[in-house]
């Protein structure tokens, strides 16, 4: 009966216009949707005769679905990391299309947002002088780079060049086929999602970077090593990116628009550049960017990369009233640490401190303090002056006085540049809502703060009207902690996000230089710069090891990490990332396990990732480890941690030969009294020192 009312569907679609006025109503106007068929991509096929013959397939498909609603010419095709389309649909099309059982999944086209970025030029640093990452090509899928300079330059010591990579150099505005070199091998772009009517007038129609997201994302994951730092004419200590050897491939999918704050990444977009980026055959693949955390359309062509054997790795985000993005098993999803980052505090009367980012290490007088909204010049609207724009504020009324400007509407720089020439003493950075504080160079000494602290010290001064405060520079943390603002995993997912966490607060990076200048440093605070910096690590583990796989290198890096005292797995994952650090024992899924998972048929429980989020009432998982060493190796388990359950392994040890496989039960039951809620880490040893450590909480 079920396959009669189909047809009965797809013979009433041929039939019938696609979207034409009714008698009940106007004419519907199509939007830009993105449309799924199911099944995998081509990109797993290694058969070049095969993959081709499939992709004949697939376009078929489309156009068989895209003539049943009589349906435009697509935008955009996909056939590698996933078989769809997007194509301008009217709301009855997309009806039609959702009921075709070989359509996975139509959703319309929106915009994402870019991480925000620090503006605070590079102090002194130490020197670095890395090497790794050779034969490795890394996939940025981000606002393009600025690719002059020495950071991203052929230099000599690259190493030897990739093999499998094949993505062209697309020319375009400033950006020349001569552009591409031996360090950045490939670039392409991709606007129609956005929408060329809506650009900046800045914004250049190729990979280039106008934006300066991608180059530091770039920089930071894969730039060259021992680049001086010069800042005013003198030298700074040296730079170097994560895996300086990698090689670059640029696939711009995010652009500037005439508002800042409509700056971002169209879904259309993004998912034409996994496609691409997937069937270029990169080794890593970059999403610096804001995700969802369910299995749209990003998602699942994240998963045709995955399957065809690409490093994902992406960012967990900077909203911590969001859980965390990217919440695929088949992503590397990274979340921010803060060790390091300069500190300061507000302080004001009655012992009231206030702590945030605070580049600047001489501290204020005590000193007036004022609401930038309440010190504006005549012609400023309020809102203006409350952001302190450029001239908006008054400086008989903000001379000597510190000056309280909410985020927005600027870059954060140029508030204190406002501040200065309105003859203010220094600023109070405020978030209206969350996001990442960071310690900016600013013009005046300046304490940027969360959102929760902001509101503390907005409801101290609305109670005591006239106040006075000081700021003060505090130590810098030393111990990697998890910032507030980097979000957090979903309790109720079937697996721990985010996977791990990187250093997030205060990156050092690189932006595009200006002209007649070198290259303008900066530091940049967000996930995006952790997920820079385990893509990087990602590289120099797929350099030394190029015979293991993407879910095996996936599986070190986790694996390796290190534990963050007092965190959960659902804020600190399985700790903080290590470069280079290594394991010879790992967990393998298998080649179609991931879409096994997707389509309900394989439980979080089975699947063999390197996590688990249990269920106290069911209590029960496997998890199969495997030996890529070349030598026999005798390993044996121990459980970490857990305060209210006991978790028992069976078998407790095993001897494992070069590529052998063990599979392990791991049962937990509660004890009497104590939390419902409990994490903890199984965790295999090896007799030569090799560690692999099982993130587990127990949620529900």
């Amino acid at each position: 009966m079920r396959r009669i009312g189909v047809l009965t569907a797809l013979v009433a679609a041929l039939l019938s216009p696609p979207a034409a006025a009714s008698a009940d109503g106007p004419a519907q106007d199509p939007s830009l949707h993105l449309v799924t068929l199911t099944g995998a991509g081509t990109a797993a096929i290694t058969d070049p005769r095969r993959r081709a013959a499939a992709r004949a397939q697939f376009l078929d498909q489309q156009d068989s679905t895209l003539q049943a609603v009589q349906a435009p010419d697509p935008v955009y095709r996909w056939t590698s990391a996933l078989n769809g389309y997007a194509v301008d649909l009217t709301p009855d099309q997309v009806s039609t299309l959702e009921a075709m059982p070989q359509v996975a999944l139509v959703e319309a086209n929106t915009i994402r947002p870019m991480a925000d970025r620090s503006s605070r030029p590079a102090a002194a640093m130490a020197s670095a002088a890395r090497r790794g990452g050779a034969g490795v090509v890394i996939g940025f899928v981000d606002s393009g780079l600025a690719p002059a300079g020495p950071v991203f330059a052929a230099t000599p010591g690259l190493g030897r060049a990739p093999e499998a990579f094949i993505g062209p150099c697309t020319p375009g505005e400033q950006w020349t086929r001569e552009t591409c070199t031996d360090k950045v091998v490939g670039a392409r772009w991709f606007v129609t999602g956005f929408g060329t009517e809506n650009l900046s007038s800045v914004a250049t129609l190729s990979a280039h970077d106008d934006h300066g997201h991608g180059t530091q994302v770039a920089s930071i994951a894969a730039g060259n090593s021992r680049v001086p730092v010069i800042l005013g004419g003198e030298t700074h200590g040296r730079f170097a990116g994560t895996a300086p050897q990698a090689r670059i491939a640029v696939y711009k999918a995010c652009w500037t628009a005439p508002d800042p704050d409509d700056d971002g990444c169209a879904t259309a977009d993004l998912v034409t550049a996994i496609d691409r980026a997937t069937d270029d055959q990169v080794d890593v693949l970059n999403l610096s960017l804001a995700g969802s955390n369910g299995f749209d359309t990003v998602e699942r062509a994240l998963l045709g990369a995955a399957e065809a054997d690409v490093v994902v790795v992406a960012s967990a985000g900077n909203d911590p009233a969001e859980y965390a993005a990217h919440a695929s098993p088949w992503v590397t999803t990274v979340g921010a640490t803060t060790a390091g980052s300069a500190r300061g505090a507000v302080q004001l009367p009655a012992g009231i401190r206030l702590t945030g980012a605070m580049a600047a290490r001489t501290p204020t007088g005590t000193r007036p303090l004022v609401l930038a909204r309440d010190v504006g010049t005549a012609d400023a609207a309020p809102t203006s002056a409350a952001r302190c724009l450029p001239g908006t504020l008054d400086a008989k009324q903000v001379k000597g006085a510190i000056v309280i400007c909410q985020r927005g509407g600027s870059g954060r720089v140029d508030k204190s540049r406002a501040v200065a020439r309105a003859d203010g003493v220094g600023m109070v950075l405020t978030n209206s809502g969350p996001g990442a504080v960071a310690p900016d160079l600013h013009a005046v000494p300046t304490v940027h703060l969360s959102h929760r602290a902001s509101q503390r010290l907005l409801d101290a001064v609305a109670r005591r009207g006239q106040a006075r405060a000081r700021l003060v520079p505090l130590p810098a943390t030393t111990e990697p902690s998890v910032p507030d603002w980097s979000a957090p995993g979903d309790p109720r997912g079937g697996v721990i996000k985010p996977d791990l966490v990187a250093p997030g607060a205060g990156v050092l990076s690189t932006l595009p230089a200006r002209p007649g200048t070198g290259p303008q440093w900066e530091y940049l605070t967000g996930t995006s710069a952790s997920a820079a910096g385990v893509s990087g690590a990602a590289a120099v583990l797929r350099s030394r090891h190029p015979d293991r796989s993407a879910v095996a290198i996936r599986s070190m890096l986790s694996g390796a990490a290190e534990p963050i005292s007092g965190e959960s797995p659902l804020t600190g994952g399985a700790g903080a990332a290590a470069r280079g650090a290594d394991t010879d024992l790992v967990f393998e899924v298998g080649p179609r396990d991931y879409r096994r998972y997707l389509a309900g048929r394989l439980g979080p429980d089975e699947l063999n990732t390197g996590s688990l989020l249990l269920d106290a009432r069911r209590g029960t998982a496997t998890r199969s480890v495997t030996n890529l060493g070349s030598t026999p190796m005798y390993y044996s388990v121990t459980v970490e941690g857990l305060r209210s359950h006991e978790a028992q392994v069976r078998p407790l040890a095993v001897h494992l030969q070069p590529g052998e496989t063990h599979h392990f039960e791991i049962t937990v039951t509660r004890t009497s009294g104590g939390l419902a809620l409990d994490h903890g880490a199984v965790v295999w040893r090896g007799a030569n020192g090799d560690r692999l450590r099982l993130p587990l909480a127990i949620t529900r």
